[in-house]
């Protein structure tokens, strides 16, 4: 399998440098799960960090991936096409005549 040398940006892990899997594409995951073990034996904390370009050459070719820290877990994505954004906070169109 081929790998990496990926940096890691915010978090705990960040300014670390670590080897990667590449897929069959030849990319990194999108996601990168860190396990963090409890120190009083409770269940393990997860790291995720996201996957995003690190830059471009001045030839506009992309220098390859780095992974951000993601603080809130997974990223917010649409489980297309069965949801939708709503309009408005409630929900529900707003009905004032104006």
């Amino acid at each position: 399998m081929k790998s990496e040398d990926t940096p890691f940006e915010g978090g705990p892990m960040d300014g670390r440098v670590l080897p990667v899997l590449l897929g069959p594409t030849g990319h990194p995951p999108k996601q990168y799960r860190i396990p963090v073990p409890d120190p009083d034996g409770g269940p393990p904390t997860v790291l995720i960090y996201r996957r995003v370009p690190r830059g471009q050459s001045k030839l506009g070719l992309q220098k390859g991936w780095k992974y951000a820290y993601e603080p809130e877990g997974r990223p917010s994505r649409l489980k297309w096409p069965w949801s939708k954004p709503d309009a408005t906070p409630g929900g529900k169109p707003d009905d004032t005549d104006g």
